[in-house]
């Protein structure tokens, strides 16, 4: 992943509205949820949600498909792994980053 892209990947995500959509849409799985039932999860006018998605689908962090009169959302789980994997490539030198666990827990 290009570092413009990472940057604009995390630009998009800064924003509370956008990121709890985004965060919805990443649960909802491949299938994704219909952008009406978003803003009415988000309890967002839908301008508004057009808006946040716009910049969320520009950062390409999100996928649309219309089917009959509605549009789906759904999150491009591949640009997610690739923006984690940017964030997370030489994590800690090659160390395990995983907290120790107390001989007491």
């Amino acid at each position: 992943m290009e570092l413009s892209d990472v940057v604009g990947a995390l630009a998009a995500l800064a924003q509370d509205t956008r990121l709890q959509a985004y965060r919805l849409l990443v649960q909802a799985g491949p299938a994704g949820i219909a952008a009406t039932e978003i803003a009415a999860r988000l309890r967002i006018p839908p301008n508004t949600l057009s808006f946040h998605l716009k910049a969320l689908s520009h950062a390409a962090l999100i996928l649309a498909r219309q089917q009959g009169r509605f549009i789906y959302y759904s999150a491009d789980y591949e640009r997610m792994s690739s923006l984690l994997g940017f964030l997370t490539e030489n994590c800690c030198g090659g160390a395990s980053c995983a907290p120790r666990r107390s001989r007491h827990a």
